[in-house]
């Protein structure tokens, strides 16, 4: 069959009338190929894009880890701005859209790697396109070359630890001294595997190994500097994608904040937001993880010249912060899972706080929160999307909001 692609999905693949779902494709290619339900998956290009452009990266073609490889950046770049236009517009709102700030290549300094045994020896990387098959990505373009450089100690480590039957997953982050790598589906950790996971830690020089939660072995405290502070989060615990990436967001924050004095950090995870904002405003953060709480708060003490910071351990979903709470804050930073946070919204805009800068991984969910808080009476002042996770079809989004009418109660 010979289909035209219209338009790409919020998954990245282009979209035929039917609708036919054909990966690696862009708006305005004619393609041909066989017709499985309702994709194409091995479409033969017959008049290309002007935005076409050829991947980077050898293993694009097998490897899941990207998806948009074949498209110039300034097709990336707009696309990506325009889903967060469009969902923005689902809702009814508009808004002044900054450019887009786009980590560079090789930036990635966090991962979650597939490792499997294999008759041969171990195979390394990330899942292939649509496939539970693990592809080896030596060359890859979006890690740091310190995870790259990484790798053979890994493959020891799957090699040591892993079955034949089963898959481990590798959450592999670069550090301020070294590799900090959590291993989950490994075998079952007892004195023998431990001795000699000890020693490929001591050989490799990483930082920290953590098997199935248990801390194997710290060489050294795997150090993130947030602001002056320096944090060791818990094992595998969330951590923006770029170094790039997460001081736009910090910027934009900075910006939305403007001179508040008195901060809540809602979702405020180790302290990404909190203990660089607390150099000039006193900080409350809060977090459903104390794990976390208790290392953004060794932090901040660890540190100087910031002001005080509190923290509290609430489950926001289930027990949000209530609008009489916000009451004595000048400002919110919220910064939610994917799923948003609409019971927190909810409390937002009942309250009387001036200025929320606002984070989001999911334009879906910040239309949907935002519509919510533009009805109680903010104005949603400009929009900065952020691109860490480059080639991909992820964005994610910075915002001020302003309180132009107080809310009815």
């Amino acid at each position: 069959m010979k289909v035209t692609i219209e338009r790409l999905g919020h998954l990245g693949d282009g979209i035929a009338p039917g609708p036919i779902f054909v990966p690696q494709t862009l708006p305005g290619e004619v393609v041909e190929g066989d017709v499985v339900g309702n994709a194409l998956p091995a479409p033969k290009i017959i008049t290309p894009s002007a935005d076409r452009v050829r991947a980077p990266c050898s293993h694009y073609r097998t490897c899941g880890g990207c998806g948009l490889q074949h498209a110039t950046d300034g097709f990336v770049a707009a696309w990506k701005a325009e889903v967060v236009r469009a969902a923005l517009l689902g809702q009814g709102l508009e808004a002044p859209m900054r450019p887009i700030s786009t980590s560079p290549e090789r930036s990635r300094r966090r991962a979650a790697l597939a490792g499997r045994r294999t008759k041969k020896g171990v195979i390394l990387g990330f899942h292939g396109r649509a496939s539970d098959t693990v592809v080896s990505v030596p060359e890859c373009h979006l890690l740091h070359p310190d995870l790259i450089a990484a790798f053979p100690a890994l493959e020891a480590f799957v090699l040591a630890g892993a079955t034949r039957k089963s898959e481990v997953t590798l959450t592999v982050t670069k550090s301020e001294s070294g590799i900090d790598v959590a291993v989950t589906g490994g075998k079952p950790l007892d004195s023998a595997l431990q001795r000699e996971l000890g020693g490929l830690i001591e050989a490799s020089g990483f930082a920290r190994l953590t098997w199935d939660g248990e801390q194997v072995a710290l060489r050294a405290p795997p150090y993130q500097r947030f602001g002056r502070a320096l944090v060791t989060p818990p094992p595998g615990a969330f951590l923006q994608a770029t170094v790039e990436g997460e001081a736009a967001l910090l910027a934009a924050v900075a910006e939305a904040l403007g001179d508040s004095r008195s901060v809540v950090d809602l979702f405020a995870g180790c302290g990404t937001f909190s203990l660089p904002v607390s150099e000039r405003a006193e900080v409350h953060a809060v977090e459903g993880e104390s794990a976390m709480l208790a290392a953004l708060d060794r932090g901040w003490r660890g540190a100087s010249g910031l002001k005080r910071v509190t923290t509290e351990t609430r489950d926001l979903f289930r027990r949000p912060l209530l609008a009489d709470e916000l009451a004595r804050f000048d400002a919110a930073v919220i910064d939610p899972p994917r799923a948003g946070a609409e019971a927190q919204i909810c409390e937002l805009a009942r309250s009387t706080i001036p200025v929320i800068a606002m984070v989001s991984c999911n334009p879906v969910t910040f239309a949907r929160d935002a519509r919510a808080l533009v009805n109680a009476g903010y104005q949603l002042e400009w929009v900065q999307p952020v691109d860490q996770f480059r080639w991909s079809p992820h964005v994610e989004i910075a915002s001020r909001f302003s309180r132009r009418t107080l809310p009815r109660n």
